[in-house]
C-alpha cells in the first residue's frame, strides 16, 4: 500500500528551519560588525594626553590590544568552529538532537545577555579583551554543533528544506548589514549601537528557541523524523528484518562507518569546502579595503564599503541561498557545477586589481567603483548559489539512514572551507 506523504502545511516547517538559520548567523554577524565598538572598549583613556609625545606614546600602549584584536578574533572564532563542528559530526549520534539544539540556543542566548550588559559595565582593557575572546570562543563553539545539528536534522527531509537554513544564515548577514549602515546615518553612538545590537540577537536567539520547541509538534516533521528511526539498510538481510526495533535501529546508527558515507558525498563536501575557501579568502580581507575613486570626500566615501562591500555581498548571497528554493541547477552529478566552483577563482585577481589600498606590488586595472560593484554582485550570488545547491544534493546521496551524518559531515567540510579561507586571506592580502 502506498505511503502518503504529509503537506507541510502553510510552510511551517520551513519557515522554522529558516528562523533558525537566521538564529545560527545573525549575533555571529552583530558580534562582527560591533568590531569598532570592542575596539573603542581597548582604548586605555588614562593615557590620552594633549602632548604630542604623550599621545604617541599612548598610542603604541594602546596598540598592543587594538592592533591584535582582528587577527586574535579570526584565531579564537575559526578554530574553533571547525573543531566543533568535527566532533559534531563523529558524536551527534550520542548526544540527542534536542540536547544539542536547544543547549547551544539558550548558551549563545545567554552569552549575548552577558555582551549586552558588558556595555555598561566599565572595564579595564585587558580584562575586556580576554572576557570578549572567551565569547568568541563560545559562541563560535555552540554556533558549531547548532549548525552540524541544523543540517543534520535537513537531512532527513526532503532535499529543499536545506535552503531555508542557507537563506536564514544568508539573511543574518544582510540584516546586520543595514543595521550598520542605519547607525552610521543615525550617528548614535558606537556604545549605544552595540546595546542594540546585542539586544536583538537576543530576541532573534529567544526567538529560534522557541519555533524549535514548535517543531516536534507538527506532522509533516514527526513524519520524516520517525522514518528515520524505523528505516533499515537496504542490504539487511531477512534474520535483521524479523529483529526490526528501536533499540537494534540505534545500534545501526552508531555504526555507520563515516568513511564509507564520506566515500558517496565526497566530491560534493571538498567543492563546498572549496567555495567558501575562496569566498572568505577574498571577502572581507581585500574587499574591504577597496577605496571608491568617485566619493571625491563626499557621503559615498563613507558608505562605500558598508553599501557595496557588506550590505550588497549579503543581499546578493541571501539571493543565490534562496533560488534553489524553487531552482536547482546544474544536477549533482553534472560537470557543470564543478567547473562553475573552479570558475569562481578568477574572482581573486579581480578583487585584487581594485583600488585595494594600501598596496605595494600590483598594479590597478579596474579604477572605477562600477566594476568593484558588478564583480561583488557575480561574487556574492554565485558563492550563495553554488554553496546551498552542494548543502542539498549532499545528505542526498547516500541512505536515509545515514542523512543525518552526511549533513554533518557536509557541515564539517563548510567550516573547513571557512577556516582555510581565513588562512589564505593573510597570504592574499599581502600580495595586493
Amino acid at each position: 500500500m502506498a505511503v502518503i506523504l504529509p503537506r507541510d502545511k502553510y510552510f511551517g516547517v520551513w519557515l522554522i528551519f529558516f528562523m533558525l538559520g537566521l538564529g545560527t548567523l545573525l549575533p555571529w554577524n552583530f558580534f562582527m560588525t560591533a568590531t569598532m565598538y570592542f575596539t573603542s572598549r581597548l582604548k586605555d583613556s588614562s593615557l590620552v594626553d594633549s602632548s604630542a609625545n604623550q599621545t604617541e606614546a599612548s598610542s603604541e600602549r594602546r596598540s598592543l590590544l587594538e592592533a591584535k584584536f582582528n587577527n586574535v578574533m579570526t584565531l579564537c572564532s575559526m578554530l574553533p568552529l571547525l573543531l566543533c563542528t568535527c566532533l559534531n559530526s563523529f558524536l551527534h549520534s550520542l548526544i540527542p538532537q534536542r540536547l544539542r539544539v536547544m543547549g547551544s540556543l539558550l548558551i549563545i542566548m545567554f552569552v549575548f545577555i552577558a555582551t549586552a550588559l558588558l556595555v555598561k559595565l566599565p572595564l579595564e582593557p585587558l580584562p575586556f579583551f580576554s572576557v570578549t575572546m572567551v565569547k568568541i570562543i563560545v559562541i563560535n563553539s555552540f554556533g558549531a554543533v547548532l549548525q552540524g545539528s541544523l543540517f543534520g536534522m535537513a537531512a532527513l527531509l526532503p532535499a529543499s528544506y536545506t535552503t531555508p537554513i542557507m537563506s536564514g544564515q544568508g539573511l543574518a548577514g544582510t540584516f546586520a548589514a543595514f543595521a550598520m549602515i542605519c547607525a552610521i546615518a543615525s550617528g548614535a553612538k558606537l556604545e549605544d549601537a552595540a546595546f542594540g545590537y546585542f539586544i536583538t540577537a537576543c530576541f532573534v536567539v529567544f526567538l529560534s528557541v522557541l519555533s524549535y520547541i514548535l517543531l516536534p509538534k507538527l506532522s509533516f516533521f514527526q513524519f520524516y523524523q520517525e522514518r528515520d528511526r524505523t528505516q533499515e539498510p537496504e542490504e539487511e538481510n531477512s534474520v535483521n528484518l524479523m529483529n526490526r526495533g528501536k533499540a537494534a535501529d540505534q545500534d545501526m546508527k552508531q555504526n555507520i562507518s563515516m568513511i564509507n558515507i564520506f566515500k558517496k558525498i565526497w566530491q560534493l563536501a571538498l567543492l563546498v569546502c572549496f567555495t567558501f575557501t575562496v569566498t572568505i579568502g577574498t571577502f572581507p580581507a581585500i574587499t574591504v579595503d577597496t577605496k571608491s575613486t568617485i566619493a571625491d570626500g563626499g557621503s559615498w566615501e563613507q558608505f562605500f564599503i558598508p553599501v557595496s562591500c557588506f550590505l550588497l555581498f549579503n543581499m546578493c548571497d541571501w539571493a543565490g541561498r534562496s533560488l534553489t528554493a524553487v531552482w536547482m541547477w546544474p544536477r549533482k552529478d553534472s560537470v557543470v557545477l564543478p567547473v562553475s566552483i573552479v570558475c569562481r577563482l578568477i574572482f581573486i585577481p579581480l578583487f585584487m586589481l581594485c583600488n585595494v589600498q594600501p598596496r605595494l606590488h600590483l598594479p590597478i586595472f579596474f579604477h572605477h567603483d562600477g566594476w568593484f560593484i558588478i564583480f561583488m554582485i557575480f561574487f556574492a550570488f554565485s558563492n550563495g548559489y553554488l554553496a546551498s545547491l552542494c548543502m542539498c544534493y549532499g545528505p542526498k546521496n547516500v541512505l536515509p539512514h545515514e542523512a543525518e551524518t552526511a549533513g554533518s559531515i557536509m557541515a564539517f567540510f563548510l567550516s573547513l572551507g571557512l577556516a582555510l579561507g581565513a588562512a589564505l586571506s593573510f597570504l592574499l592580502r599581502a600580495l595586493v
